[in-house]
């Protein structure tokens, strides 16, 4: 049970990772980093939140076959 979950983690991690980069190059991000200096909040969201859940999927998938 707990692969599909870690699959599942890592696949949707990886789309946030992506969506999280495809924001960072937005124009309101551009904006947001001209006046202060940061990307805008979403995009924070998306990269760190896509980047937590792609470690704690690959750590699953890892933890778990070696756990056989």
């Amino acid at each position: 049970m707990i692969k599909p979950v870690s699959l599942a983690l890592l696949i949707g991690g990886i789309v946030l990772l992506i969506y999280g980069i495809s924001a960072s190059d937005s124009i309101g991000s551009d904006f947001s980093r001209f006046f202060t200096g940061s990307p805008t909040d979403k995009t924070m969201w998306l990269l760190i939140g896509g980047a937590v859940a792609t470690t704690v999927g690959a750590v699953g998938l890892l933890r778990g076959s070696k756990a056989r």
